[in-house]
Order: C-alpha cells, then structure tokens, then sequence
C-alpha cells in the first residue's frame, strides 16, 4: 500500500527523501519490504500525498506488532482422543464449580476474541480517519491539507509542498514532437497556475509564465524521466494567460509553446 500511495505522488525516491526527514536508501528499504518503516515514515508519506493516515497507521501497528513478537498467537488446538468425541457432552447442570468457572473463561475469551477481530476489521474495511492531531508533525511538509499560500505569496513556490496540488483545474494538454507531455494545472483555491510534464528526457526543460516572472523545472536525471516534473507557481486568476514553454534537450530541436486562459474549458493540442 505504501508503494502504491508513493506511485500517486509521482515523486521518485530522490524527490520523497527532498520532502521528508527520510533518505532515498531508506525509503527503498521501506518501499521494497526490506525493512519495517518507523511510524513516523508512514505519516509523512500520508501528507505528502494527502491521504487520511487512519488506515495505513491501522496496518502498520499490526506489522510492527507481529515483526516484534508482540502479536498474540493462538495456540492449535489439542487433539481430541475419538472416544472422548463420542461420548455426550454433560448439561449445564451437571457442572460442577470448576467446571462453570471453565465455561465462563471459555465464552469470556471467545466474546473477547470477536470484539479484536472486529475493531481490526473497522479500521481496516471504513473510510480512515485522520485523528492524529495531537502528533509530531514533520517539519519538511505541512500537516494541514489546506492551501498553504495564495496569489502573490504562491510565486516562485513549490505546488506540492504548499498543498496547491489537492484537486486542481488541468487548462490544457500538449503533446511534443519528442512525445513528451505537457500539462498546464491551476489552483482556484491558491490563485495560482504551474506546468508539470512527463515522459521527459535527460536535458529537457519546461517554463511557465502567466504574465509576471518565468519559473521553470529542468530534467537532470533519470529519477525526473521516471515521474512527474513540476515547475515552481506563477500568480494567476480567472481570466489570466498562462504561458509554457518546452526546451527539448536536443541541441536541435525546436522550442514549443502554447497557452491558456484560466476559467475556460480544459483543451487538449498538439504541435
């Protein structure tokens, strides 16, 4: 579950260990099942990719409880000899003290047994809940899923690190002749627009620009081409002209650019 949460962000190990207190070796362990990650990893990768830390906090305690030996393990039953099989089981009745005693501990341990079994099925199966409030927060990533600037105070910033990535609008789509693609993405909510591009090349270079300063993100190796490449933030509002800008990393390739006005419908163009 967490490799597949990392798969969402679109980060490659280098990018995870940029945005949490974690290295690249560390989250290779933690992803690949080398090595049991501390809890702390699991909620960090939770706000990085803005997911409710409820459940996977859930299997984590059992993971760490059965790597610990702290699992409760239930002993196989004792075989029962066949002619004791056959002969009727006594009434109620004809218990004695010690054998109510041992009755009661028996249906006291099978009630217990079922509550576990269904408070772990809760956690596990319903919507999570992120109710860890009053835990440490990482000092690399925002805790609250709430836009963490907008407009002017966006310009130049990083989308996922300031939560401006939760639900955005996608302006346009492009294609390059290198086949790369091309997205330009805005956020409403922090009044901002950026580029992000995949399938990229070592070398290769997007800018963006929506009238104010040109931010640009430039692929520098193979970790880049392998996930999502994201420009810092320009400020911008319905009605504003986003501008980007595709550098290929061929000395000869021809630069494209297209753009889009935020508040129309998405488009999708092609050189």
């Amino acid at each position: 579950m967490l490799r597949e949460l990392r798969a969402r962000t679109g980060l490659s190990l280098a990018a995870l260990a940029e945005r949490t207190t974690y290295s690249k070796s560390s989250w290779e362990r933690y992803l690949n099942g080398k090595s049991l990650p501390p809890r702390q990893a699991v909620q960090d990768l939770c706000r990085v990719a803005n997911e409710p830390n409820g459940r996977l906090l859930a299997l984590w305690e059992i993971a760490e409880s059965d790597a610990s030996g702290r699992a409760a393990v239930v002993a196989p039953a004792a075989e029962v000899p066949r002619q004791q099989l056959q002969e009727a089981p006594q009434p109620p009745e004809a218990w004695g003290p010690r054998d109510r005693r041992r009755g009661l501990m028996v249906v006291l341990a099978s009630v217990y047994i079922l509550l576990v079994g269904g408070v772990a099925l809760v956690l596990f199966l319903l919507p999570a809940r992120d109710t860890a409030e009053d835990e440490p927060r990482s000092a690399s990533v925002p805790y609250s899923l709430a836009p963490q600037c907008n407009g002017a105070a966006c310009e130049g910033r990083d989308p996922m690190r300031l939560m401006c990535g939760i639900g955005p609008e996608t302006l346009t789509t492009y294609r390059t002749a290198t086949g790369a693609h091309v997205e330009l993405r805005y956020s409403e909510k922090c009044g901002a627009s950026w580029a992000r591009a995949w399938g990229t090349r070592i070398g290769d270079r997007v800018e963006v620009t929506a009238g104010g300063p040109t931010h640009d993100v430039h692929i520098r190796d193979k970790d880049n081409t392998e996930t999502y490449a994201y420009t810092e933030m320009a400020e911008a509002r319905p009605g504003s002209t986003v501008r980007t800008c595709f550098r290929p990393a061929a000395g000869d390739g021809e630069k494209e650019c297209f753009e889009a006005r935020v508040g129309e419908a998405a488009t999708t163009t092609r050189p």
